[in-house]
């Protein structure tokens, strides 16, 4: 079974006050089966727009990723962040399916 993926896009506009949504969504996120990919470290924006702060959250499959934003404990971790802070969220799904040949050359 693919997992299922956050991927959100974030500027914070008071840090010491997102810090309280960090605490909060720690609730859902454990309940869920969160785990953080990508948290906010060093990245460089080839191509397109992009936010201050990436997160990449992983979950055990697609239907988790997507109770957990919509749970009542997530809601409560999200009311905390709406105002101090601008984000575009997407869930997806993984891929599960069959790559690249490495063996193949295209040259």
């Amino acid at each position: 079974m693919a997992k299922g993926y956050w991927i959100a896009l974030v500027d914070i506009d008071d840090i010491e006050a997102y810090k309280a949504y960090v605490t909060a969504n720690a609730i859902p996120f454990r309940k869920y089966g969160a785990r953080f990919i990508v948290r906010g470290g060093a990245a460089n924006n080839v191509e397109g727009t992009v936010r201050s702060r990436t997160v990449v959250i992983e979950f055990p499959d697609y239907q988790s990723a997507l109770d957990c934003y919509h749970s009542p404990d997530y809601a409560q971790a999200k009311a905390l962040r709406v105002d101090v802070s601008k984000a575009d969220i997407v869930v997806a799904e993984g891929y599960d399916g069959p790559q690249p040949d490495p063996t193949t050359s295209t040259q």
